[in-house]
């Protein structure tokens, strides 16, 4: 989030959405028949934020609808993806290990990756009190 608050304060639109409400807007779109306009919506601005990839699992249409529009947005407008999930369970998130193969070829081309560990960031003050034992050796 920090990092498209920054790009706001210079200027560049960005759009911030989870996975699963992407998916749900375009599926929406898909059987009104407005699939094309509705893309447009995650296409245009200049950074596209896609939060919780994997959290929720992905149906194959739905799958098929992220391709969609990570080929839209392919080597045309920077993208931040989180996901707890490795790379390598991709496939299993999307259901379809050809689907996944080709999202993240398109994904991976020019990106820079961030693997974050430990414990959650969210939790922190719980864990500091004790309330929540930490889940990671060395905590």
């Amino acid at each position: 989030m920090g990092l498209g608050l920054k790009a706001i304060e210079h200027g560049y639109r960005v759009l911030f959405t989870t996975a699963a409400a992407m998916l749900t807007t375009l599926t929406k779109a898909l059987n009104e028949g407005r699939f094309d306009e509705k893309l447009k919506v995650f296409t245009i601005p200049r950074l596209l934020i896609i939060d919780e990839i994997g959290y929720l699992p992905i149906d194959r249409q739905a799958a098929t609808l992220f391709f969609q529009l990570i080929s839209r947005r392919y080597e045309r407008g920077p993208m931040i993806l989180t996901s707890n999930q490795s790379f390598g369970s991709w496939g299993d998130v999307f259901g379809d290990r050809v689907i996944a193969s080709a999202i993240l070829d398109r994904i991976l081309h020019h990106a820079t990756t961030i693997s974050i560990r430990g414990d959650s960031y969210r939790l922190k003050d719980k864990l500091k009190s004790g309330v929540v034992k930490p889940t990671t050796a060395g905590a």
